[in-house]
């Protein structure tokens, strides 16, 4: 019997994109209200590749409007996304070290719309966001403009892997881009 298709949460800002109120030294792939953006490089063909073995869905903590308005611009013709939830969905965490509060998506939510967290991954920068479900976390560097980023790339392989395993949140995801998932 085949594996269930997974789901395939993706992070925004600093995962697929950068944004800036600043222009960087080259030109924007967009410019989305007062924010110059910057595809991180690959992340059409990262979509494209990965919608192939996943169910897609986008989660950010950014609003609804920009969110909607660069998926528009991102996300290559004929890839469907199951869903896109803007910071609306998400959870008000407060550190008191800081002072300060933070976004975290709780995936408590996704068990209730009937996904089970054992084929669920998330894709995102921040740990902070996924701290409920560190199990379910694909860690990436954050993403502040750099043309030569083969980030996303390098996570092509590592996802396909994972598509493949049972149950997800079992699986150690910290230290993916050494490719020890290979020897196994």
């Amino acid at each position: 019997m085949g594996l269930t298709r997974k789901l395939l949460v993706l992070d925004l800002d600093e995962t697929l994109f950068h944004a800036a109120r600043r222009p960087l030294e080259r030109a924007p792939d967009l410019i989305l209200f007062d924010y110059f953006v910057y595809w991180r490089p690959y992340a059409r063909h990262f979509i494209a590749s990965v919608a192939s073995w996943y169910e897609l869905a986008v989660w950010s903590s950014a609003g609804k409007l920009y969110v909607e308005r660069a998926l528009e611009a991102l996300v290559p013709p004929g890839i469907l996304l199951s869903f896109v939830w803007s910071r609306e969905r998400c959870t008000q965490g407060y550190d008191p070290a800081m002072g300060e509060h933070y976004w975290i998506k709780d995936l408590k939510k996704l068990r209730r719309r009937g996904y089970r967290l054992e084929h669920v991954l998330v894709v995102d920068d921040s740990p902070e966001k996924l701290e409920r479900n560190y199990g379910n976390w694909v860690p990436v560097r954050p993403y502040l403009g750099a043309a030569d980023d083969t980030e996303l790339l390098e996570l092509i392989p590592y996802l396909e892997y994972l598509s493949g395993v049972e149950n997800v949140r079992t699986v150690e995801k910290r230290h993916w881009r050494g490719g020890a998932y290979r020897l196994r």
